[in-house]
């Protein structure tokens, strides 16, 4: 993996970012009620010894899956005017499909060409981990990453690779396990720059 020497961490001249968090949270009390109601509707009785904690169980799993967590995203000065790719790979992550409620599994490969600051490395796994929490489709996740890098970081260019397995595709429907789906989001030099995109997309696709 590409990455920055260590020595441009030990300094940070400005304030951090932050991310806030998504509004909103959820009604455990209720959603218990939902989920008793619904093993109801599928002809399964909630009141029998293994399903009887169900209801609880379910509701706590979907508020982790659906609450993002808070966190800094610090930045640092580019001191040694690092111009090279800055590239993590293979950021595992899973969401909610919106439209099924199912999760979708896989990782993220996402990339900058500092300009004046860089981003801790770890902190580019958490903005995954952060907007992965929720009800989301893959395509929106992508753009949302690359948006947020762009907006914030202000790099020369920024590249955005998810790629997943859904399980509303694989378990039902077209039952295509193993299919896994891969999205793009590329921003200034890396989206214009034919040499600068040829790099990022050849490193996020190796295996080595």
């Amino acid at each position: 993996m590409t990455h920055v020497a260590d020595v441009a961490y030990e300094v940070d001249e400005s304030p951090a970012l932050h991310v806030v968090p998504s509004p909103g949270g959820v009604d455990l009390a209720a959603a218990e009620r939902a989920v008793r109601d619904l093993l109801v509707a599928l002809g399964r009785d909630p009141s029998t010894e293994h399903l009887r904690d169900t209801p609880r169980r379910v509701a706590l799993a979907y508020e982790e899956l659906l609450t993002p967590q808070p966190f800094v995203a610090t930045t640092f000065p580019n001191d040694e005017g690092y111009d090279g790719l800055v590239l993590e790979r293979d950021i595992p992550f899973s969401s909610l499909c919106e439209h099924h409620m199912l999760p979708f599994v896989g990782v993220a490969h996402v990339g900058y060409l500092p300009a004046d600051r860089i981003v801790g490395l770890s902190k580019l796994a958490r903005l995954v981990e952060h907007l992965a929490r929720g009800l989301q489709v893959q395509e929106r996740l992508t753009v949302q990453i690359g948006d947020w890098l762009s907006e914030h970081l202000a790099p020369k260019g920024v590249g955005v690779v998810l790629e997943a397995e859904h399980m509303c595709m694989s378990l039902r429907g077209a039952r295509a396990a193993g299919a896994r789906t891969v999205t793009s989001s590329l921003h200034g030099l890396l989206r214009d720059d034919a040499r600068s995109r040829g790099e990022f997309l050849a490193l996020a696709r190796s295996t080595s």
